[in-house]
């Protein structure tokens, strides 16, 4: 009996260290949104150039999560992912050091390799080191961690950069990482590659028409919400007049919504799931039409933030959940790309943000996000109703 309850808390502290991973992992990703200003005021640039850095991440994340899955397939994963972190660790050292914007693009890139290849894997890990019986619950820790990142992440990243420079915030995602990777390299056994899918899953994945339409939804929809969201900081600031303190605020607020839409994921989703993701991507397009229409209004501001926060977590957990559902047989591989695919939205989205606010002006970043959400939500019913009766077949 105490060694079964050893195993399990052993098992327990892995699954605890790999949602620290997520967390440190989704920070590092969205955390530029935070400091757009910052950076573009330390390179003398402006805040749309800045911002290309999201897209150029997000697009390197999307074109290599499938090609560096499968080339890594084979490798046994505990050794990989040690390996992840050290090109993580040194690429942040890289950030706090570049001596111009070019050098801090090339150390993202150098996080966004790393990035694709973690998300690739990290389902099935969690999965396998997680106390038996728990797998599920080892899952929603995962999700859990990446939700921190928005509710903690963010808003200390950009507190950091306020008080430090944003030079510091890329410091201590370094130092945050090196301590979870000597965490990870004690507490993770011998993990040979399993179940990881092969390049011949591909065809088989193809064939599945539900699947295909949550890669498309994903990758329309997930346009839509950064179109908005990667400038809501100088949107807040600029558009809605609110302080600095306040738009870091705004920040905390859109993390805390991640909570309650894993709430809501685990006792709504499995009764109505395609109801659930239209639902959520409702919730997305109305907060980003109404966005420049209240952005007088402080309190309705936060609100409306909350609820956009909502939205997309909640629709991001049941897309993924969808992916899991629809190819039990190829997990990492669907994984891998449903990961890219969500990157080229980031990319996407922080493109024609940058577009709107060029030629059309800051204040219109939200209307033009909810007119590509209304058609990823066609897109979504149009897809299940016809293609809902392959269901039962894959099941």
């Amino acid at each position: 009996m105490i060694n079964h309850k050893k195993v399990e808390r052993l098992a327990y502290f892995r699954v605890v260290a790999m949602a620290f991973a997520a967390f440190i992992f989704n920070t590092t990703e969205f955390v530029p949104v935070a400091l757009l200003s910052d950076i573009a005021k330390g390179f003398a640039m402006e805040v749309p150039q800045v911002g290309l850095m999201i897209t150029v991440y997000a697009w390197i994340v999307s074109l290599m999560s499938l090609p560096l899955m499968l080339a890594t397939a084979p490798l046994e994963r505990r050794s990989l992912l040690l390996k992840l972190f050290v090109l993580f660790v040194a690429s942040h050292l890289l950030s706090v050091f570049a001596w111009n914007y070019w050098v801090l693009l090339i150390s993202r890139m150098g996080v966004a390799f790393a990035h694709a290849i973690f998300w690739a894997i990290t389902a099935s890990l969690a999965m396998r080191v997680a106390p038996k019986g728990k797998q599920t619950q080892a899952l929603g820790m995962i999700a859990m961690g990446s939700a921190m990142a928005m509710v903690l992440g963010l808003p200390l990243g950009r507190i950091i950069g306020q008080w430090l420079g944003w030079r510091a915030t890329f410091a201590v995602i370094a130092i945050a990482a090196f301590v979870v990777m000597l965490i990870l390299a004690k507490l993770l056994p011998y993990l040979p590659s399993k179940n990881a899918g092969s390049l011949s899953s591909l065809p088989i994945l193809a064939k599945r028409p539900l699947l295909i339409g949550v890669y498309v939804v994903t990758m329309v929809m997930v346009s839509a919400h950064f179109t908005a969201y990667s400038y809501i900081e100088p949107f807040v600031t600029k558009i809605s007049l609110m302080s600095d303190n306040t738009a870091t605020a705004i920040l905390l607020i859109f993390g805390l919504a991640g909570f309650v839409a894993s709430f809501l994921f685990g006792r709504i989703y499995r009764f109505f799931p395609a109801k659930f993701i239209t639902t959520a991507m409702g919730i997305i397009s109305c907060s980003l039409f109404s966005l420049y229409l209240i952005s007088d209004h402080n309190l309705a501001i936060f609100a409306l933030i909350f609820m956009w926060g909502i939205g997309i977590s909640a629709m991001t957990l049941g897309l993924q959940m969808r992916v899991l559902q629809l190819a039990p047989d190829a997990t990492d591989v669907a994984t891998a790309i449903f990961s890219g695919i969500y990157n080229i939205g980031i990319g996407g989205g922080a493109l024609i943000g940058n577009q709107v606010m060029q030629h059309l002006g800051l204040a219109n970043i939200g209307f033009v996000g909810a007119a590509i959400g209304i058609l990823a939500m066609a897109i979504f019913v149009t897809v299940h109703l016809k293609y809902r009766h392959t269901l039962k077949n894959q099941h």
